[in-house]
């Protein structure tokens, strides 16, 4: 079912952010379609993709008249197209968005890129690195030694895939409205930038250092940050407000009444060890059944392997196996249309005869 039930959606091929967000879609109900090459688009042998989980593939020829003439078809029967390709490459193939909106004028038709459409850079090839090296993102990311990359969850799939859907959906929206489509230029450095908005905004306030592990949130803080327990395990503490502080210290066995236990910045450095040491004392097991549930701001810092087992994840069933593959369940929730886990990822061209029955074109 699904809150975007009803809406058909073309996806090209491609690589990291589009897929993700072709996978969003599809979770919350979309009729997504992949447009595939013959032999597929699978770089590193995955055998099962699940950011491919929940729609049809079908094989084009996009080199080929037909094939071009075959994806036109398909547009004039869509809501929404999306593509992660270099600038200029779709235009090679025919289906620049004046060709799509052509033939289908309510179309929304959004373009993934790490650079955006235009500018220096458009042209040139990168990766999520990159693109949030070049907003400051990474710069504030890691510690005092080296910035360290966040996975690629920065560029990638929040600043890009989540941004994409956003576009597609707000156009989605408007073209019901007004009855036409448009361009979507959804560039993950736009997004990674807008990502960090609140620390620009503590920047200009004088609230935060350009000096990485220096400040609240990147780990220069001793109430906010990760610490090693006695078996080698870690456990995450956030407890930034006075109250949550106070009762952190309560549980370490410590008292801001102790001359260098504030959270003033000069006491930072000291209580950093400190904490350190105690937290040493015992193991994560211990730390958990002391802290967690309470108003400490504490986690443990749990394995890929593990979280699925929290009884907190558990009970929410963040984590759900489909076709004996456990996996990230659909987000975020709704209470009368819930998304869903579909179909498994497909094979390439294993829905083109289906599909074209379904949307009506002869094959």
């Amino acid at each position: 079912m699904g809150p975007l039930q009803g809406y058909r959606v073309i996806e090209m091929a491609g690589l990291g952010p589009t897929p993700f967000c072709a996978m969003l879609l599809a979770d919350m109900g979309a009729d997504v379609i992949r447009i595939d090459r013959e032999g597929g688009n699978n770089p590193h042998g995955l055998e099962v993709d699940l950011l491919n989980r929940g729609r049809r593939s079908v094989v084009l020829d996009l080199k080929t008249p037909a094939g071009v003439a075959t994806c036109l078809r398909l547009v004039e029967k869509a809501d929404a197209l999306i593509e992660g390709f270099r600038p200029g490459v779709m235009e090679r193939l025919g289906l620049a968005p004046d060709v799509c909106l052509a033939r289908n004028p309510r179309l929304v038709y959004g373009r993934m890129t790490g650079w955006g459409q235009a500018g220096p850079l458009a042209g040139a090839a990168g990766h999520d690195i990159n693109y949030i090296a070049l907003t400051g993102v990474l710069h504030a990311i890691g510690n005092r030694d080296a910035p360290l990359p966040p996975l690629n969850l920065v560029g990638d799939f929040g600043g890009g895939a989540l941004y994409l859907a956003f576009g597609v959906v707000c156009g989605l929206l408007e073209a019901k409205a007004s009855g036409q489509g448009q361009v979507i230029d959804a560039a993950m450095i736009d997004g990674a930038a807008q990502l960090m908005t609140m620390i620009y905004g503590l920047l200009h306030n004088r609230q935060w250092s350009d000096a990485r592990g220096s400040n609240l949130l990147d780990g220069g803080a001793h109430f906010y940050g990760t610490f090693e327990c006695a078996d080698g395990k870690w456990v995450a503490v956030g407890a930034i407000e006075p109250q949550f502080y106070e009762l952190l210290l309560q549980h370490v066995g410590l008292s801001t009444a102790e001359a260098g236990t504030s959270q003033d910045e000069a006491d930072w450095p000291g209580m950093k060890e400190r904490l350190a040491e105690i937290f040493r004392s015992r193991t994560r097991e211990q730390w958990c059944a002391a802290m967690e549930g309470t108003d400490v701001c504490f986690a443990p810092v749990l394995s890929l392997a593990e979280a699925p087992q929290h009884p907190h994840n558990a009970a929410r069933q963040n984590f759900v196996t489909a076709w004996g593959v456990l996996q990230p369940a659909p987000a975020p929730r709704f209470d009368r249309t819930p998304g869903a886990i579909g179909r498994p990822p497909p094979q390439p061209g294993e829905h083109t005869d289906e599909v074209l029955q379904d949307w009506g074109i002869q094959a």
